[in-house]
């Protein structure tokens, strides 16, 4: 006969859970350990953030800021930082991941002046500061930019094929990336 089948836990070991209210054999039977009476014997008992009558921190602090929820998240990528790449490397969002320069989740990469780039490179990215654009330029090739489509608000809105979109609807992606040389 093998150990594991013999297994069990120690005496004393394993209990059953308690349940108040189940009468007076359980311990905990009548008031279920409530006490008589009170705002703590209640079943909704006190509210968060209830003071006892004193005025809440949540409004003796005052309000400031907002925060805009639908805001863009932008990935910045230094100039410096594509010097990593090799020459005539054409740089995109998937290059980028690979190389850890771009981590996590964001809407829009966008190449900043910082750093010198002694290499031609082809950059693609959705925004490029003025000087990430000259010396991206300067180094000899050109930098690529796409912007993600917004949503049309307004009723009748023209869309990028001409056509009036309805209400609700959303605008159509533009026909791709933007090149300037």
């Amino acid at each position: 006969m093998s150990v594991l089948s013999r297994l069990k836990p120690n005496a004393g070991a394993k209990r059953k859970k308690t349940r108040p209210g189940r009468g007076p054999g359980s311990g905990l039977g009548k008031t279920a350990g409530r006490g008589q009476k009170g705002q703590k014997a209640r079943a909704s008992g006190i509210k968060p953030g209830f003071e006892g009558g004193q005025t809440p921190i949540f409004r003796r602090l005052p309000k400031v800021g907002f925060k805009n929820n639908f805001a863009a998240t932008v990935a910045n990528v230094n100039v410096g930082e594509l010097d990593t790449f090799g020459a005539g490397t054409e740089v995109t969002l998937e290059t980028l991941r690979e190389k850890r320069l771009v981590q996590g989740r964001f809407d829009l990469v966008k190449v900043l002046g910082d750093g010198e780039l002694t290499k031609k490179l082809v950059v693609h990215a959705h925004a490029f500061s003025a000087t990430a654009k000259a010396k991206i330029e300067g180094a000899g090739e050109a930098s690529s930019s796409s912007r993600r489509p917004r949503a049309a608000s307004a009723v009748g809105t023209q869309r990028a094929d001409g056509e009036v979109a309805k209400s609700g609807a959303l605008r159509t992606p533009a026909s791709g990336p933007q090149s300037f040389a």
